[in-house]
């Protein structure tokens, strides 16, 4: 029997997490969406990402983390990555994506930005004061 798992994370910023999900290719739906899983079994997320096989991917709020929480059904992951891996790429993204939202805000642009083999990600900004 399937049911539903949760998934801490430190991911708070909704912008950013959406973002992430488009940059890695998905479709996230916003407002209160239906995660579904095993036999039309569902929750509710405030984020989902509906999936053509397997399990939808959903993110909730967790008011006392303060921070969204993966929500799915992981014996019908059906993803080209494991959820581990999912969860790694995701994260780098959001933070990435994080960043560079928070150097805009400051009168940052981005010089120089680096794929490193090691997956890593090398940022150069800049900004000119007058």
């Amino acid at each position: 029997m399937s049911h539903f798992s949760t998934v801490k994370t430190q991911l708070r910023k909704k912008e950013s997490l959406l973002k992430a999900l488009v940059h890695m290719g998905y479709v996230p739906q916003e407002g209160e969406q239906t995660v579904r899983g095993f036999r039309g079994q569902t929750v509710s997320a405030e984020l989902a990402v509906k999936m053509p096989k397997g399990g939808d991917i959903g993110f909730r709020w967790n008011e006392n983390t303060r921070a969204y929480e993966l929500v799915t059904d992981l014996d019908l992951w059906e993803q080209e990555i494991p959820v581990s891996r999912f969860l790694s790429k995701l994260t780098q993204q959001y933070a990435l994506n994080t960043v560079l939202s928070a150097t805009a805000e400051e009168g940052f642009t981005v010089a120089e930005k680096k794929n490193h083999c090691d997956g890593s990600i090398e940022l150069v900004v800049t900004r000119w004061d007058s």
